[in-house]
């Protein structure tokens, strides 16, 4: 069934909160952490959040390992309320609780350059649809426009459909995303990067990039998290 949304008002920076997902099992990095394994000298959750901070009024961090090393960087760390690494949605759902503003902004750990507009541009389309779930979309190498569902924009009001979807077993954004009157935020611009939304799934592929050249906008480590 899907979900009745009432009109709201288009989200503002200042009310959308970012929350990076670095919950996951890694079990295609052989378990490891994720989000603490380093590229070009900086952990890849501090990379995105530093790369999201300024698209939004504040950050969180989804984690369920090493929190005290997440929390370190000055950000609140949020554990999945679901045992055994339940996915995404469990860290939708931990950032939806524990959000502050009307809006959610969620980006994955290892996605290292994702759009530097992406708040903006995924704002700009929840407004254009009055729709309170959007999700980012971008072509493959074929050109066909694909959902990049752990980017998405939530309204905080989705909350209980979400717990309810989670309650009944589901664990697929995709799935849930059908029952939100969701729509797709597309980043095919011919300036947008192709690579924007690529994401590192084994060592093997954080080693390659290790040894390619920076992409301009992407954080060294001289740059500190801000302080909180």
């Amino acid at each position: 069934m899907v979900q009745q949304i009432q009109h709201f008002p288009p989200p503002e920076t200042a009310d959308t909160t970012g929350l990076v997902l670095a919950g996951g099992q890694g079990s295609r990095m052989g378990g490891t952490d994720k989000g603490l394994q380093t590229l070009h000298g900086l952990p890849l959750a501090l990379r995105a959040v530093q790369r999201l901070a300024p698209q939004v009024g504040t950050c969180l961090i989804s984690a369920n390992r090493h929190r005290e090393q997440y929390a370190a960087w000055g950000y609140p760390v949020l554990a999945d309320t679901l045992p055994g690494f339940a996915g995404p949605l469990a860290g939708f759902a931990a950032g939806l609780e524990h959000c502050h503003t009307d809006w959610l902004l969620t980006v994955p750990c290892d996605s290292p350059f994702f759009p530097p507009d992406l708040a903006r541009r995924m704002a700009a389309c929840a407004a254009r649809h009055g729709s309170p779930l959007v999700l980012a979309a971008a072509p493959d190498a074929t050109g066909v426009l694909r959902p990049q569902p752990t980017f998405a924009l939530m309204r905080r009001q989705l909350l209980p459909s979400l717990q309810t979807f989670l309650a009944e077993g589901g664990r697929k954004i995709g799935a849930w995303a059908a029952r939100q009157q969701r729509v797709l935020c597309a980043f095919d611009l011919p300036e947008d990067d192709p690579q924007a939304f690529c994401n590192l799934n084994t060592l093997q592929e954080l080693e390659q990039l290790h040894h390619a050249p920076l992409l301009p906008g992407t954080p060294r480590p001289a740059q500190a998290a801000p302080d909180r």
